[in-house]
């Protein structure tokens, strides 16, 4: 599905919500989206027709389906030259979407659908996917500003180039200005180095400042190249990093990251300051991991210092009839 964005839809507001933004990135890029509905009854043994005192279009599986007509229609209402697809599949949400990301350009998630907690900020399949999905995550969240700037947070990490890259496409599909944010410290004074050690460390603060500007302007500038319509606003800005980005995107149409950045544990699929932006952000929040094709070839080098087995494969996933 080249070229395709997928959303994954409930029947929630949030997930209505997801199918607007997620018909306009299809427009955007010129590509098809296709909506997905992820039908989880099937695995719980209930009955899924409708009831024999019920009418003949009622039940969990008449329900389903009609999830995902309703909101392709809705796609297909607010952008009608889009290729709208829709598709039930039975699993749950988390799995059914990891899937469909292996072969698409861009998932659009709400922010929480029905089954969340009321007390959540963001729900468990938008933080799930952001961390585990094989394209760019968007989780539609906060307000809309859609004449203002597209917002990358930058830590010129290895890593991080990809959000770079991604972010400067976006901006040049908006025809928006860029605002790459960049955030540095510089601490001064004793640093524990054990229970009863103090190591006094002291930095040259305009050097530091200046080591960080070059490692802001490094990481946007091939990409500058590449994107010469893209306006470029770099900014270099003395505080926390999920404070200036949350700020910053109060005004911003799209907040773009890195799924990790240099300063997380390797272990981690999702980084901390991914985590905050994606909880408390005042706009759409796009995350970014490294290259797929990086992260294929990982698993190839994986598999055959296991021995060059092709490994576990997974069964065709399960559809809820035999015409989807």
């Amino acid at each position: 599905m080249s070229g395709t964005v997928v959303v994954g839809v409930d029947g929630s507001p949030s997930s209505l919500e997801a199918v607007d933004v997620a018909a306009r990135e299809a427009k955007l890029r010129g590509g098809s989206l296709h909506v997905v509905h992820a039908f989880v009854w099937p695995t719980t043994k209930v009955p899924l027709g409708p009831s024999t005192m019920g009418p003949p279009e009622a039940g969990l599986r008449s329900l389903a389906h009609r999830t995902a007509e309703e909101a392709a229609a809705r796609a297909k209402s607010s952008q009608p030259t889009v290729e709208v697809t829709h598709e039930v599949i039975s699993g749950e949400p988390l799995s059914v979407l990891t899937a469909e990301s292996r072969d698409a350009d861009l998932v659009v998630v709400g922010t929480r659908g029905l089954g969340g907690f009321t007390g959540l900020l963001v729900g468990s399949v938008a933080v799930y996917l952001t961390a585990h999905a094989e394209c760019p995550v968007l989780v539609t969240r906060g307000r809309k500003h859609p004449t203002g700037p597209v917002l990358l947070g930058v830590d010129g990490s290895e890593v991080g180039d990809a959000a770079v890259g991604w972010a400067f496409k976006e901006a040049s599909l908006r025809g928006a200005e860029l605002v790459a944010l960049h955030n540095w410290n510089a601490w001064q004074g004793p640093i524990a180095a054990g229970p009863s050690i103090q190591v006094p460390t002291y930095y040259d603060v305009d050097l530091y400042r200046a080591e960080e500007e070059r490692v802001l302007t490094t990481a946007i500038a091939g990409w500058r190249e590449r994107y010469p319509d893209v306006e470029v606003t770099p900014r270099l800005v003395q505080e926390y990093t999920r404070q200036a980005l949350i700020a910053a995107s109060e005004e911003s149409q799209l907040l773009v990251v890195g799924a990790r950045g240099r300063g997380g544990f390797t272990g981690l699929l999702l980084g901390s300051v991914s985590q905050a932006v994606l909880h408390h952000a005042h706009c759409p929040v796009a995350v970014v991991r490294a290259d797929r094709e990086h992260r294929r070839e990982h698993r190839r080098e994986h598999r055959h210092e296991r021995g060059g087995g092709r490994g576990h494969r997974h069964a065709p996933r399960g559809r809820t009839d035999g015409a989807y």
